[in-house]
């Protein structure tokens, strides 16, 4: 064959070579910009997932990944919906980015079934090995690293705070989620506390908003209750109606996340989020530097905060002991 030809047919290769590119990594080679894609399980109006989203765009300008400069983050709200999230999560990977972000169990697992090339960085995943995420905590051995949102035997603190603040209590129901490999080893450790400190406990699925309501009437129709809201997708999702659940039936009750005392809760201890958001930018800097997820560790909460909401102590009659008092983050009045 004339060299011409040769010519031309390798030209012709490179071209349905490139045709066959993801377009959004062909517009990467061309403007320059790193992507980074964002799924988070929540709706886009809320307050507090988006201050989490700042503090994570504030941890990537500190090491000198500016949006709209260097780089571009495409963002998708999940609602806390099974579908939306297989959608965007599929939307995502299409647009071959060089890194997602995404926050929780609900959100990676279904990437995952997507991709094993693109790297994920998660800031919150509550037993990310359980979950097969990861592969180790010390050798994530994958596409997928992080932040744990609590190790498992912090589930005991709930409960123990949960009697400082209302030593009455003496039935529990706790809110978690069994979809998730946490759920089950969370109400466990609680379980396993509960009889040296007189509390009876009941489990309660947080997936139906129905069967949340049925099963805490029914429950509240007894004496000493009280009510443990542990970490999960389905307990953020239906917080409103927890919080007005523990209010309408005078039930104290302690919970995982800030934003439930901030939405009326009594009391709530668990991780300081925006110091793991903060964080977990590091990790996606790291690997938009070269570094893979499969080196870097996941790593254990450093920071928990303790709120009390002293509106709601006193609507329920509770004083709050001073010593907890003292101890707190966060009171709001």
């Amino acid at each position: 064959m004339p060299f011409d030809q040769l010519k031309r047919r390798a030209f012709i290769t490179l071209l349905g070579g490139a045709a066959a590119w993801p377009l959004a990594a062909r517009a990467q080679q061309r403007d320059g910009m790193r992507r980074i894609g964002v799924l988070l399980p929540a709706a886009p109006d809320d307050a507090e997932q988006q201050s989490w989203l700042g503090a994570f765009l504030q941890g990537l300008a500190q090491s000198g990944w500016i949006t709209g400069r260097n780089i571009r983050i495409e963002t998708r709200w999940t609602k806390f919906d099974p579908e939306e999230t297989r959608k965007y999560a599929a939307e995502l990977v299409a647009l071959a980015p060089d890194v997602i972000f995404a926050a929780g169990t609900s959100t990676v697992g279904p990437l995952l079934r997507l991709t094993r090339s693109v790297p994920i960085v998660f800031p919150l995943a509550a037993d990310p090995v359980a979950a097969g995420l990861v592969e180790s905590l010390a050798r994530p051995g994958g596409n997928v690293t992080g932040f744990m949102s609590f190790e498992i035997g912090f589930s005991a603190k709930w409960l123990e705070l949960l009697k400082e603040i209302a030593p009455g209590v003496k039935r529990a129901v706790v809110l978690r989620t069994l979809a998730t490999a946490a759920g089950p080893g969370q109400f466990g450790v609680i379980q396993a506390l509960a009889p040296s400190l007189g509390v009876e406990l009941r489990p309660i699925d947080t997936q139906d908003a129905g069967e949340i309501e049925r099963a805490v009437v029914a429950f509240a129709s007894g004496p000493n209750g009280g009510l443990i809201a542990a970490t999960g997708g389905g307990v953020l999702k239906h917080r409103e109606l927890i919080v007005a659940l523990a209010a309408r039936h005078r039930l104290p009750a302690i919970y995982a996340y800030r934003i439930h005392v901030m939405s009326g809760g009594l009391i709530s201890y668990g991780l300081d989020n925006l110091d793991q958001y903060r964080r977990a930018a590091g990790y996606v800097d790291r690997i938009l530097r070269g570094e893979k997820p499969a080196d870097l560790p996941v790593q254990a909460p450093t920071k928990y905060e303790l709120v009390i909401n002293l509106k709601t102590a006193k609507a329920l009659g509770i004083e709050v002991p001073a010593t907890l008092l003292a101890r707190a983050d966060e009171v709001i009045e």
